[in-house]
C-alpha cells in the first residue's frame, strides 16, 4: 500500500495537501517534526488536526511523531481524530503505555526507528507490537535518497515477525517502492514524489502500480 505524506510548515500548506491526498487515497500520513528530535520542524497543531480530521471524515490518519517524549503528545493526538501514531524507538521511555494508549483509543501504534539504529533493536517488541517503522532517511524534511542498506533490515524483520505490518518511510519512488515491497514491505510513506508532482494522482497511481 502507498501512503502519501504531508510534511509541511504550516496549516494551510496541510490542507491543500490533505484535501488533495482524500481524493485518491484512503489514508494520509503526517510528518511532526519538533527540531529537538530531528532538526526538521514541520507543522504539528493538534488543534488544527482535529480540524482537518472533521473536514475530511473519510481520510484515515497516521501520525508521525518525531519528537522527544512521545508519551507526553499521542493521547491528544488521538483525541483528535489519529487512527495510527508513530512512536520512536529512540525516543520511547515507557513501551507498555504506549500500547495501553493505542488500546484505550482503538488506535493503531507502530514502532519506528532511524536508519542510524540497528533492526536488531526491535527483537525485544516483536510480540508486543505488531506494526513497524524503518526510515530510509534520517528523519526530517521531505526529499531525501533512498538509504539501500534498510533493505536488510526489512528482511530481517519480516523473517522474524512474518505477520506484522513493515512501513517503510523516505526516498520512495518506483524504483525504491518496487525494492522494499520485494524486501517484505507492507506500506511504502511518499511525501515529495507524490506531493512535488505536477500530478499527484498520477504519481500515486505510478507507486502504486510500481508494487502490484
Amino acid at each position: 500500500m502507498i501512503t502519501p505524506s504531508i510534511n509541511c510548515r504550516d496549516f494551510e500548506t496541510a490542507a491543500v495537501q490533505a484535501k488533495k491526498i482524500s481524493e485518491f487515497s484512503e489514508w494520509a500520513h503526517i510528518d511532526v517534526g519538533d527540531g529537538v528530535f530531528t532538526p526538521n520542524v514541520s507543522w504539528g497543531n493538534v488543534e488544527e488536526f482535529s480540524f482537518l480530521a472533521t473536514e475530511l471524515p473519510l481520510l484515515r490518519f497516521e501520525v508521525h511523531l518525531m519528537v522527544v517524549d512521545p508519551e507526553k503528545v499521542m493521547e491528544q493526538w488521538f483525541k483528535a481524530g489519529a487512527e495510527r501514531v508513530i512512536i520512536h524507538l529512540e525516543a520511547m521511555s515507557d513501551p507498555h503505555f504506549v500500547l495501553e494508549m493505542a488500546k484505550r483509543y482503538e488506535g493503531g501504534v507502530m514502532l519506528a526507528i532511524n536508519p542510524s539504529t540497528a533492526v536488531e533493536a526491535l527483537v525485544p517488541y516483536l510480540n508486543s507490537f505488531t506494526a513497524f517503522q524503518v526510515l530510509a532517511v534520517p528523519p526530517g524534511p521531505s526529499g531525501q535518497k533512498f538509504n539501500l542498506e534498510v533493505l536488510e533490515k526489512i528482511k530481517f524483520l519480516r523473517e522474524r515477525a512474518p505477520n506484522a505490518i513493515i512501513e517503510v518511510d523516505g526516498g520512495i519512488n518506483p524504483e525504491t517502492a518496487k525494492l522494499a515491497k520485494e524486501a517484505g514491505a507492507n506500506i511504502l510513506v511518499s511525501a515529495s514524489y507524490i506531493m512535488n508532482s505536477p500530478d499527484p494522482k498520477g504519481a500515486y497511481q505510478q507507486l502504486e502500480a510500481a508494487v502490484r
